[in-house]
């Protein structure tokens, strides 16, 4: 058993089963995650649609004065421009407001079951140890739970998400050949990362 801080190697394998261990904990709180869920998605639409508004934006002043345009389209660009940074912001927040309860309640329960475990060890191995480094590394190890939980749900899906409604976009807008090049190179860059 090793205690402490040691460093990670990159040629270490990715450990899916922690993954699993931990898909009950967010099976068990489902409607946390559904509504955290929602508000990263209502997030990212938001994002999304800024650049449009810039568009909108600068092609309703292209070659026109002040005077030509009507001041409530301007103000109504620059309101919702407004309105999809805060709400990008905003809904981001709400998001780990939500889920914040689902992953400390996976950290409490199993930092009590590693507690559990470690205490119903024989005698022998707790007078053979330093047994006062397992709770610096019980607390570590509940910290990562955190990040993983996070990492999993707020990066993983969402990225794929993000590829998917880009390179939709791509091709609405512009075609195949620009969606295609575009897949492929996140792949490739997947696949040599």
């Amino acid at each position: 058993m090793r205690h402490g801080n040691f460093e990670s190697t990159p040629e270490t394998q990715v450990n899916w089963r922690i993954i699993k261990h931990l898909t009950p904990y967010l099976l068990e709180s489902r409607g946390r995650v559904l509504l955290a869920m929602l508000c990263l998605l209502l997030a990212k639409g938001a994002i999304l649609l800024i650049p449009f508004l810039l568009k909108y934006l600068v092609d309703a002043l292209e070659g026109k004065t002040v005077q030509d345009l009507a001041p409530a389209l301007l103000l109504g660009l620059v309101l919702a421009y407004g309105a999809a940074r805060f709400s990008n912001v905003f809904f981001s927040e709400l998001r780990d407001t939500v889920f914040g309860r689902v992953t400390e309640q996976a950290m409490r329960r199993i930092g009590l079951q590693v507690f559990r475990h470690v205490h119903a060890l024989d005698l022998e191995f707790h007078l053979n140890r330093r047994t006062g480094g397992l709770a610096r590394d019980i607390e570590r190890g509940t910290t990562g739970i955190s990040f993983l939980m996070r990492f999993f749900v707020f990066n993983i899906a969402p990225t794929l998400l993000e590829i998917v409604m880009v390179v939709s976009i791509l091709l609405f807008n512009y075609g195949l050949d620009y969606a295609l090049i575009t897949l492929v190179s996140v792949i490739a860059d997947c696949l040599i990362s």
